[in-house]
């Protein structure tokens, strides 16, 4: 496997997040990257990001949790951020990204009682985990994301973003992150989004990962999928489903979600208003009360 890590330098000067890198290795001699806020004795709640974003996104969010006295733990996954990259898009696969993605919270950091806050393709991470590990977590939120597993059709605009990654000759991160945002991002967050990326050799994961979501039923994903939908709605871990009221990608999945899962039962679900697919972006500092609130009560 071919490696490339981001220059340290092309981090520098970041808006609102003077959080210092951490590093852990995981299987397949990679190295990936998290940061830390609030006290280290507090509970933990995991921040997983989605496509193509990093850690960056929740530097809101950060804030209140730790506000709140909780340890708050962003990670990059394999391929964004401070996080190593395969250079090779083959070289991603769902079931890998699980793998590292675990090996990170539950082996290096040796969490236990944490609670999973994934978005987009943190979800898709983050509840494979949780299912799957489902001793080592206390509670579930789930933020404009899902579970796919190709039973069900994705929605049509998500079919126009898969095609236009796959095939842009040139990958503009800062102008998709915008594209699911409501807000106008400023110069500064937008070079941030870009910092992880020098050149196209280093985006094969943003690349690769609209091609890894689950689209048919017959999907090598698919049945891992379908065993974790099983855990998840008999499973009794609070889960918290904080939508907001704008993303037309993953929008739909609120309801099933509120309606399908044991733990979502007779808990208050927020819908975050005025945000897109991004909500950490648009309304971080909403988000991260909620989860605050949700983690503290339950």
């Amino acid at each position: 496997m071919r490696i490339l890590r981001t220059p340290e330098e092309r981090f520098a000067d970041l808006p609102d997040f003077p959080y210092e890198p951490r590093y852990a290795d995981v299987p397949d001699g990679l190295r990936m990257a998290y940061v830390e806020a609030g006290p280290a004795g507090g509970e933990p709640v995991v921040l997983l990001h989605g496509e193509p974003s990093w850690s960056f996104l929740y530097r809101h969010v950060m804030r209140e949790l730790a506000a709140a006295g909780l340890r708050a733990i962003a990670v990059d996954l394999v391929g964004f951020g401070r996080s190593d990259k395969p250079a090779e898009q083959a070289e991603h696969t769902y079931a890998r990204h699980v793998e590292w993605t675990r090996a990170l919270l539950l082996d290096a950091l040796g969490l236990s009682g944490l609670t999973l806050v994934g978005q987009d393709w943190g979800g898709l991470i983050g509840l494979r985990i949780a299912a799957e590990h489902p001793e080592r977590v206390a509670r579930i939120v789930a933020a404009n994301t899902g579970l796919p597993t190709g039973d069900i059709p994705m929605p049509e605009v998500w079919h126009r973003f898969r095609q236009a990654v796959l095939h842009a000759p040139e990958l503009d991160i800062a102008r998709l992150i915008q594209a699911g945002c409501k807000s106008e991002l400023s110069k500064e967050v937008r070079a941030a989004y870009e910092a992880p990326f020098p050149d196209e050799s280093y985006k094969a994961g943003p690349r690769a990962m609209p091609g890894l979501v689950p689209i048919t039923p017959d999907d090598p994903a698919a049945p891992a999928n379908r065993a974790a939908w099983q855990v998840l709605t008999t499973l009794d871990r609070p889960f918290l489903v904080a939508f907001s009221d704008g993303d037309p990608i993953t929008g739909g999945m609120a309801p099933i979600l509120r309606k399908s899962l044991a733990g979502a039962s007779g808990l208050r679900h927020p819908v975050i208003t005025g945000a897109g697919h991004f909500l950490q972006e648009d309304a971080g500092t909403e988000l991260g009360r909620q989860i605050a609130a949700f983690v503290t009560s339950t």
